[in-house]
């Protein structure tokens, strides 16, 4: 599933392309995704401009010029595309957006996990986005925010910095990273963190997070950016994927285990 870094890199390669475009028409082949396509998008957004390319999580939002937002979220293998000029749609081609005078975007999402959604301006908040934690890269992300946060809880610190609500964006490949640069072992119960760990793990999880962001995301199976490119930072993981393989600071074989059902790899020398 595209993870934090990778929405940010389709975000940067569709904003220079879609900002200030003029949308013609919502062509809506298959509204049946993780939610239904609202029924009711091809006649709200023609005639609207994309003000902005925002994200919030692993959500896109496309700001319009009446005030509403389209909500995009990319599901296990969704990919949004911009053509100049859209050629004639294939298997899972699900959602258009044509613009004024050429081009436009495209959703294709073979398992069809992805969204498609409109909230309106009248809606102060959203039901997916209400909950979420902090950005990654928000002063409000910092060591004394996390000691206070896992005070008590004997959640695993992997499972708990993975939880969208302690923070978002650290999927399993980004905590697995991180909890290795920061030298902490994922099993390890969150509320035995202690404020240097934290102050650490904040570090290590911005570290990670803008070289992915930085490299185009990690392409492990259907990932691809706005331009169609597969992304590298996968050349760079240190322990995700590598269990039983030599650590590549110590040595050490790395150890593995599923930790919240989620594959987890660490050094047990460098991550006491």
């Amino acid at each position: 599933m595209p993870e934090l870094p990778e929405v940010e890199t389709v975000r940067r390669g569709l904003a220079p392309h879609v900002i200030g475009r003029q949308i013609a028409t919502v062509v809506v082949r298959e509204a049946r995704l993780r939610w239904p396509v609202p029924a009711s998008l091809p006649a709200d957004l023609p005639g609207q401009r994309i003000l902005a390319v925002d994200r919030r999580g692993k959500y896109l939002l496309l700001r319009m010029s009446g005030g509403d937002t389209v909500l995009v979220h990319l599901g296990m293998s969704g990919r949004l595309r911009v053509f100049d000029a859209l050629p004639a749609p294939v298997k899972h081609d699900h959602v258009d957006w044509t613009f004024v005078g050429g081009g436009g975007l495209r959703l294709n999402d073979p398992r069809r996990f992805g969204a498609v959604l409109h909230w309106p301006q009248s809606q102060t908040g959203h039901a997916l986005l209400d909950h979420l934690g902090p950005e990654p890269f928000d002063d409000a992300f910092n060591g004394a925010y996390l000691y206070a946060r896992s005070r008590g809880k004997q959640v695993a610190t992997k499972s708990f910095l993975m939880d969208g609500r302690t923070v978002v964006g650290c999927g399993n490949i980004y905590a697995a990273e991180s909890l290795f640069r920061a030298r902490v072992r994922p099993t390890l119960p969150a509320g035995k963190l202690s404020l240097p760990a934290c102050e650490r793990l904040v570090v290590a999880a911005r570290a990670v997070l803008r070289s992915a962001i930085e490299q185009g995301g990690t392409t492990l199976r259907d990932f691809a950016g706005a331009d169609g490119l597969a992304g590298y930072f996968q050349q760079d993981l240190r322990v995700y994927g590598r269990e039983g393989q030599p650590c590549r600071v110590c040595g050490t074989t790395l150890k593995g285990q599923r930790i919240g059902q989620r594959a987890s790899v660490w050094c047990p020398k460098c991550q006491r």
